[in-house]
């Protein structure tokens, strides 16, 4: 036993026992229990702590773990070593999950971006293990204490948990804990002393003088205190709990909080008026009387636990099965309790093992219990977040169309703004369409509507989902019913707001537009956010997107990075055009920062359009590893460049990777020179285009170092890289690939099948394909439904809001989104899909309506 312990670095603190002696009170330094002060001969050398310490040396140059990370890292996420490697490696070369997923499939073993990004986390959680037992492995050198058995722990923990086990016992707790009291009184020895079996002499720790020490029974109290600490920090003690921890029949238990007087005055401060307090605490009613399995309760409702008890609405427990403790005190007594020990010692210990259940080991599992499954939550939390983020950011642009937004309100009216099918603001105005009542004022709102949707020719309306939309989406309907808007076929689409008033008071909606009131600046986001989703969404931060499920709830810096990553991997994906993107998109482009984004944005003011993406190496602070990670993500649309050259067109507020003059009315900006600016940027832009050859294929998604590929495949075919993207370059590839596969491509070069198919996918597309063009469109109205309308059984049509854990909501017109609960989603009817995705458009039928809590429950019937 006593071997043991001195193993474990427990007893390391303990003085070594003569035969024949007694443990005492500590002594005074220099001294040894049972014998004379005499003078401390030194160690002989190879016992002196000045070994580990030597040792030390070696351990803090290197690396503790025994253990690769590739090892680990394919194991835990069931990928190939070689994947495992070639991904760490590329990580470490610091590419982006963007550039690794799209252009370096042949040593990801083809990997999607998703699986990507779970191959990462892990592998950052993995060197987080690796650091964390570096650090613990100094800090006990510095207390002189490594053994070579904790040396072997910690070299083969893979998990923060088994780090954190090894380094319990040699954690200085608070001076205010039971133990650490102890420690200063000198107990600790002679408790040592008792778990090895020897016979202590309690009656020499009594001192009338210092608290703590008076009385026998207080003596006996440290004791207790230091052996439960002691068997508590024991690593096969901590690893019996942690099995203790997954039994399945532990169970979740949240009831409804008692309400002191003074937290009800305090409440009532806060929620103002019954109905407000009836409102808040019928949102957690189902869990205030709330018992379920921790291997059965939901992500979704663990996270609503949570925040009632954060609101102090609920109040939560752990429920541990009856004979944990009997298990837990069976289990020490085997490890801790000697046959040789005196009766009052064995009843000491056992006193010991029961007191470090009760207070140590019980509300640890519990709070272990619940941050495991607050962990899980999370995780699913922002899964469900990132798929949302990712498909809203997705949605197709409406090109081509001049829109009005509509911001609703009620007080402050609602703002009116009209933009180009490029993005300027034409017109921008409030009326107060739902406080006017029915007289005058309401006549003259609808002609002012009327009047300014001829005038600019607009078809196409976005009227934002948050306060006062019911009211507005009426309103707008009642107009284009009443056939005051023909010839004009005018038709509203509701937009998703959430974020538009913090952005419009941001400095960067300043910047935007500096001459504009901040309340009409949300009009104008709500009018770009239909005509180009991604370039909008952007600027705003994800957390104030509403697409989540308990997101405010979770950790800022983990969202911020989960949702970081997505607008990374969209931004790129789509990709953007380098002569007219705006910094706010081009940050957010693989390999690229604000400050690099604002540096290509001042060369091309300062030297003209970009005619090649060689081009970007010239820019200060962009190396060849950057350009290596941006270059595929970005174009250079020769239609666009000329413009620019000319001066015509200086920004498009709605173009990404297509050009914003491709579709629609053709429309161009003029820009507005001052002084000579003109001659002086053709004069710069001249000097800076010399000896730049335009490359077709910038154009396309093909990286510039497969370009030799791309020429060659091209001169195969006798086919001219300036006809790329047109219909006869189109089928011709396609033909090609009826009778030669990627196989057989790939067999003759040194690129592989996923570089060779990239490339034929790259010369089969259009010059102004989109892959939003994939995702569903934006669902388009020319009237409401009313609650009055609704019954069970009934069939709407709407269109996917919000997915959460437990079901999905959808948008059937009636100004309030209805729920389809996971139970009523058929998995046969979602064509080959995990579950319905944010903007999929439904057939529902409704089973139950509630006017008065605004609920409607549905059932999915078909996937349109």
């Amino acid at each position: 036993m006593a071997a043991y312990m001195v193993n474990n670095g427990i007893a390391s603190g303990s003085v070594k026992q003569e035969p024949g002696t007694s443990y005492t009170q500590a002594p005074p330094k220099g001294e040894i229990p049972g014998r004379k002060a005499v003078k401390q001969e030194k160690e002989p050398p190879e016992k002196k702590p000045i070994k580990q310490e030597k040792k030390a040396v070696k351990l803090e140059e290197g690396n503790i773990c025994k253990w690769e990370v590739t090892t680990v890292l394919a194991e835990e996420t069931s990928i190939t070593n070689t994947a495992a490697r070639n991904i760490v490696s590329l990580l470490e070369e610091s590419c982006s999950i963007p550039f690794i997923a799209r252009y370096r499939r042949e040593d990801t073993d083809n990997i999607d971006v998703v699986k990507l990004r779970e191959v990462h986390d892990v592998y950052l959680d993995l060197k987080a293990v690796q650091a964390k037992a570096n650090y613990v492995c100094k800090q006990i050198i510095k207390q002189e204490k490594l053994t070579k058995s904790v040396e072997m722990a910690l070299a083969h923990s893979q998990s923060m948990i088994e780090v954190e086990d090894v380094y319990a016992p040699f954690k200085s707790g608070s001076k205010k804990t039971l133990a650490e009291r102890a420690r200063v009184l000198g107990l600790e020895p002679a408790v040592m002393g008792i778990l090895a079996g020897q016979d202590v002499d309690i009656k020499q720790f009594m001192n009338s003088d210092k608290e703590g020490l008076q009385t026998m029974a207080k003596i006996e109290a440290g004791f207790q205190h230091l052996l439960a600490d002691i068997i508590n920090k024991d690593i096969e003690v901590l690893a019996f709990v942690r099995a203790l921890a997954k039994q399945p029949q532990i169970k979740l238990h949240s009831s409804k909080a008692k309400m002191t007087k003074k937290r009800q005055e305090n409440e009532s401060l806060k929620i103002r008026g019954a109905a407000a307090a009836a409102a808040a605490a019928d949102k957690f009613r189902m869990y205030m009387d709330f018992t379920c399995s921790i291997s059965c309760i939901k992500p979704h409702q663990t996270l609503a636990i949570n925040r009632g008890e954060n609101l102090k609405m609920l109040s939560v427990k752990v429920l541990l099965p009856e004979r944990t403790q009997a298990d837990y005190l069976r289990y020490c007594s085997r490890k801790f309790v000697s046959y040789c020990v005196a009766p009052w010692q064995r009843k000491l210990i056992m006193a010991a093992i029961e007191d470090a259940f009760k207070r140590l080991v019980e509300p640890c599992i519990s709070r272990s219990i619940r941050s495991q499954l607050t962990k899980a939550a999370e995780k699913v939390s922002l899964d469900v977040f990132a798929s949302n983020l990712k498909r809203l950011l997705l949605t197709p642009p409406v090109r081509g169309k001049t829109v009005l937004g509509c911001d609703p309100g009620f007080t402050h009216g609602c703002k009116l703004a009209i933009c180009s099918p490029t993005g300027d603001i034409l017109h921008t105005s409030v009326i107060y369409p739902c406080t006017s009542g029915k007289g005058a004022s309401l006549d003259r709102d609808k002609k002012e509507v009327i009047a300014i949707i001829k005038n600019f020719n607009v078809e196409t309306i976005a009227i934002g989902n948050g306060t006062a939309c019911r009211e507005t989406e009426e309103f707008i309907s009642s107009i284009i019913k009443s056939g005051a808007l023909l010839p004009l076929d005018v038709m509203y689409c509701i937009v998703n707001e959430s974020g538009a008033s913090v952005y419009s008071v941001s400095d960067d909606a300043a910047n935007e537009m500096p001459d504009l009131d901040a309340n009409l600046r949300s009009a104008v986001s709500i009018a770009r956010r239909l005509q180009d989703p991604l370039l909008e969404y952007v600027k705003i931060d994800p957390r104030n997107l509403g697409v989540g499920m308990y997101q405010h709830d979770i950790s800022g810096a983990k969202l911020k990075t989960a949702l970081d990553g997505v607008i990374e991997e969209c931004a790129s994906f789509v990709g953007v055009d380098l002569n007219v993107c705006a910094e706010g998109i081009l940050r957010k482009i693989s390999g690229l920062n604000q400050k690099l984004a604002q540096k290509v944005i001042e060369w091309r003011k300062t030297k003209g359009p970009f005619i090649s993406r060689e081009q970007l190496l010239e820019i200060k602070g962009l190396g060849p590893k950057t350009y290596e990670q941006c270059a595929g993500f970005v174009r250079i649309t020769p239609e666009i460049t000329a413009l620019c050259s000319q001066g015509v067109v200086e920004s498009v507020s709605t173009s990404t990777s297509t050009s914003p003059l491709a579709e629609g009315d053709g429309k161009k900006r003029k820009r507005t020179a001052q002084g000579g600016g003109k001659a002086k940027r053709s004069k710069a832009a001249a000097s800076a285009a010399a000896g730049v050859a335009a490359n077709p294929l910038d154009q396309t998604c093909i990286h510039p170092e497969s370009y030799g590929l791309a020429t060659g495949l091209l001169d195969m075919l006798a086919l001219k890289a300036e006809d790329i993207g047109k219909p006869s370059t189109i089928n011709s590839i396609k033909n090609f690939l009826k009778t030669t596969s990627v196989e057989t491509l790939a067999k003759n070069s040194e690129a592989g099948v996923p570089t060779w198919q990239l490339i034929v996918d790259g010369l089969q597309q259009t010059l102004n394909y989109d892959i939003r063009a994939e995702c569903e469109k934006p669902l388009f109205r020319k009237g409401t439904t009313s609650w009055g309308n609704l019954h069970s059984g009934c069939r709407l049509t709407g269109q996917v809001r919000n997915v959460t854990h437990f079901g999905a909501f959808v948008d059937v017109g009636i100004g309030c989104d209805g729920l389809i609960h996971t139970t009523n989603i058929k998995r046969h009817l979602l064509g080959g899909k995990e579950n319905l995705e944010l903007g999929d458009k439904v057939d529902v039928r409704v089973r139950n309506v509630d006017v008065g809590k605004k609920r409607l429950d549905l059932e999915m019937m078909a996937l349109l």
